[in-house]
């Protein structure tokens, strides 16, 4: 089954962060630190004493956390087939069991005199538990019925676009080409079989590509020989998942903003490939400075934005460029296979 926006279905009864996902990484390191430094300047009466104070725990804190994050990366796809409580259990016993063991060879390691055992492991796991409260109250908000009924909202905002440009394709085949124009619409009635279709889970890459090579055929019914579309596909994972839709609005905006103001043939190149549990999609088309036909452009590629960053937080990454002649788009994300089970955010 493809994935859900919501990193975990049971958001209601809890879940435990995803420890691979950068962004959950990142607010580990940052709210752990300011945790340390406000014990600091709560314990002395000065900020030089409590700048001393906390650079003298960052002997322990920062290795601690260093190994904590490895470890619970590490072990995440088994913590998160556990039940939540069992999840937080677990999650605390790893920062117990380092916490002992760093404690140990802290004077022989770290070359400091540690505070007692005892005391390091309260404040670890007192802290553990507040920062898995966090992440849990985080994706609490993050509900389902929020998050989905938002990315319905933005979706709906390219279903119109899409319509008008397709009927438009169609009709100018009507008259002249029949055959052509009842094949071209059987052709609509499989794209929008796909758009209506509930779109607030990841979907297979493989379809979002054969939904965007239908949407191509319909303008290059329209355009001719002026639409010439690039494949580079060689490399694309065949089990990947991608937000839906993720493609089809950039190549829409690349045939309006441009193909069509040109007079000639423009090529609209499309390369999709995975490199180190990446996935990268890179789209360029012609593009002319002169003009306003480009006015507009931007709702799609904020459109895409948010829904990336919906489903990946900052692990996605979205790029968009103008060249001397093209604007280029570049999509980063996690490569996300069909089949495998999605952590929590």
């Amino acid at each position: 089954m493809s994935r859900s926006i919501n990193h975990n279905h049971d958001a209601h009864r809890g879940a435990l962060p995803d420890f691979r996902n950068f962004g959950i990484l990142l607010r580990i390191l940052l709210l752990a630190n300011g945790i340390a430094l406000l014990v600091a300047l709560v314990e002395v009466p000065t900020l030089a004493d409590a700048a001393r104070r906390f650079t003298a725990s960052a002997a322990l804190v920062e290795p601690m956390l260093l190994l904590s994050l490895l470890a619970l990366s590490a072990l995440n796809p088994w913590l998160q087939r556990l039940p939540h409580a069992a999840g937080v259990a677990a999650v605390l016993a790893i920062e117990a069991a380092l916490t002992l063991a760093l404690h140990a060879l802290a004077r022989d390691w770290l070359l400091t005199e540690p505070v007692s055992a005892a005391r390091w492991l309260l404040v670890v796991l007192i802290v553990s538990a507040a920062l898995l409260a966090y992440f849990n109250l985080r994706s609490r908000a993050l509900s389902p019925a929020l998050v989905e009924a938002r990315l319905q909202a933005l979706q709906a905002r390219i279903r119109p676009h899409f319509l008008f440009n397709s009927i438009n394709a169609v009709l100018s085949l009507v008259r002249q080409e029949p055959r052509r124009a009842e094949a071209a619409l059987e052709d609509m009635a499989g794209l929008f079989r796909a758009l209506m279709a509930d779109n607030r889970e990841l979907a297979p890459l493989v379809d979002e590509v054969e939904l965007c090579r239908q949407y191509l055929a319909l303008e290059k019914l329209r355009l001719g020989d002026r639409l010439q579309v690039e494949w580079h596909v060689d490399r694309m994972p065949g089990d990947a998942l991608v937000p839906p839709l993720a493609l089809q609005p950039l190549l829409e905006n690349a045939v309006y903003h441009g193909i069509e103001p040109r007079e000639g043939p423009g090529v609209v190149s499309i390369s999709i490939y995975a490199v180190r549990e990446r996935l990268h999609i890179v789209l360029r088309n012609p593009y002319a400075r002169s003009g306003n036909h480009h006015a507009g452009n931007k709702m799609a590629v904020a459109n895409i934005r948010e829904r990336l960053k919906l489903h990946f937080d900052v692990a996605a990454e979205f790029a968009a460029r103008v060249g001397d002649d093209h604007y280029e788009v570049r999509m980063a994300m996690p490569y996300v296979r069909a089949g495998a089970a999605r952590p929590g955010r």
